[in-house]
């Protein structure tokens, strides 16, 4: 059986600046994965890479089988690999249902739009009771349930999630992490970008740690997750004096 994901020697470009340089990483089916990393390391632009919203300067990128490396963002998605964006980018003016219907593109997807919105409507309860009310007057622990859900509705094999806890109270990220998990338990591969190690750990099996567009580390998280440099960068945890820090770099 094809890997869920396949990313070999993945570059990518902004003009003369090199945000990601060469890196290799792999999903299996109905796996979780997180991708850890400062700011600016390359972790959004790997994501945007892989799910073609940017162009790959050099690499491949296979998904379930197939290759992807140079199919644009919309065949990617309608191929099942969908991203939930950071920042949610919900359409504010439109209703929590609208924009949940707006995920369900795909022709197979509308076709079932009422059973995938009872499926999401099951995952998340609440957007069952603001179903009516304007995307934009939710918390932001609501629009990011309803950017997932949204992603969702299409009906994806695999889901690409950029910093799904970003600016989220606690509370509200254990119902997110717990739904990540809910999803992958049905079989859907997920790779997850995230600054929240905690939160990643608790669900994720591996982790690849980037720094400076580079894999400087990579394994089960129960390893990862005792790595020094880990421990000190992204659980606050004081390392050892000889460790090597992972990541340092401004904005991603």
């Amino acid at each position: 059986m094809p890997r869920s994901l396949e990313v070999e020697g993945l570059v990518v470009r902004y003009g003369q600046v090199t945000a990601v340089n060469g890196i290799d990483l792999h999903v299996e089916e109905g796996e979780i994965v997180v991708l850890l990393g400062a700011n600016g390391a390359g972790k959004t632009s790997s994501l945007n890479a892989i799910c073609g919203a940017v162009p790959c300067a050099a690499g491949r990128v296979t998904h379930a089988g197939r290759d992807i490396t140079r199919k644009p963002a919309h065949r990617v998605a309608a191929g099942g690999l969908v991203q939930v964006p950071e920042g949610r980018r919900i359409f504010g003016p439109l209703t929590v249902e609208d924009n949940l219907k707006l995920g369900a593109y795909a022709a197979r997807s509308r076709r079932r739009m009422q059973s995938r919105l009872d499926e999401i409507f099951e995952l998340f309860p609440i957007l069952r009771e603001r179903r009516s009310k304007p995307g934009g007057l939710l918390s932001g622990g609501e629009q990011q349930m309803l950017a997932f859900g949204r992603a969702l509705m299409a009906e994806p094999k695999m889901l690409l999630l950029d910093e799904p806890s970003m600016g989220l109270a606690p509370v509200v990220i254990d119902v997110v992490v717990a739904s990540i998990a809910a999803v992958a338990a049905r079989g859907l591969s997920i790779l997850m970008v995230e600054q929240n190690a905690s939160a990643a750990f608790a669900v994720a099996s591996r982790a690849y740690v980037l720094e400076q567009g580079h894999i400087v580390l990579d394994g089960p998280t129960e390893s990862v997750s005792n790595d020094p440099r880990v421990i000190e960068a992204f659980l606050g945890v004081e390392a050892p004096l000889d460790a090597p820090v992972v990541g340092a770099r401004a904005d991603d």
